[in-house]
């Protein structure tokens, strides 16, 4: 996989950009919050992923590429034009998107979100806003810091990312987790925000089907064909 470098222009809407080949060896997709522009370059097929609320363990087909944009909060149902609250755990083929050509995006995936995005308003900030915010408190304290009830905070994370603001903070401190450098377990939950490295194991078993010691160790799940 490379990534390629998101220009200034799209920083506001995309948190990442690659290029993901297939190589026959077994692959994680590990827990996401995020949306994900895919298109696989074998069937220039567009697809549209929702957030992914549990790790997958596949081998793909070898040749097999694709380019995967993963947007920013709140952004891509902006660019959808529909709320997002269907989409967890889903992937939707997409003939279109409004503004977005296909071919020019398999061609040049920069160049087109750059030319589909040009003239369109940004999203108000704040789902981002309280993304950060989860990081660190709970979802009351989050909302009183916005200054909206717990049930408007609830919609705005459904509409915007497909997730609800306690499940969109469960996944992000699993990946917080995963980015972590060696080092002992009870600090890295402390980092990640668990009330202890118990908490933490029970919750990475959840999301990642093994505890983070056996993960790290290679201790993982069995691969399964990708057929996507």
């Amino acid at each position: 996989m490379s990534s390629l470098v998101v220009p200034p222009a799209l920083l506001r809407w995309v948190a990442g950009i690659d290029v993901a080949a297939a190589a026959g060896s077994p692959a994680v997709d590990v827990p996401d919050h995020a949306i994900t522009l895919v298109l696989r370059s074998d069937q220039r097929e567009l697809i549209v992923m929702g957030p992914r609320t549990r790790a997958g363990y596949h081998v793909g087909a070898p040749g097999r590429s694709c380019v995967r944009v993963r947007m920013r909060p709140g952004r891509a149902q902006a660019l959808l034009g529909r709320p997002l609250r269907d989409l967890a755990d889903r992937a939707l083929p997409f003939r279109e998107l409004p503004g977005l050509d296909r071919d020019q995006f398999a061609a040049d995936p920069i160049a087109a979100l750059e030319e589909a995005l040009a003239d369109r308003p940004e999203p108000p900030e704040r789902l981002e806003e309280a993304a950060r915010l989860l990081v660190g408190a709970t979802v009351a304290t989050t909302a009183a810091r916005l200054h909206i009830s717990e049930r408007r905070l609830h919609t705005l994370f459904t509409d915007g990312t497909g997730l609800s603001p306690k499940h969109f903070a469960r996944i992000d401190r699993v990946r917080t987790v995963l980015a972590a450098d060696a080092g002992r377990w009870s600090d890295i939950a402390a980092t990640a925000g668990y009330y202890d490295q118990s908490h933490m194991t029970a919750e990475f078993r959840h999301f990642m089907g093994v505890p983070p010691a056996a993960f790290t160790a290679g201790r993982r799940p069995a691969a399964t064909p990708c057929t996507a």
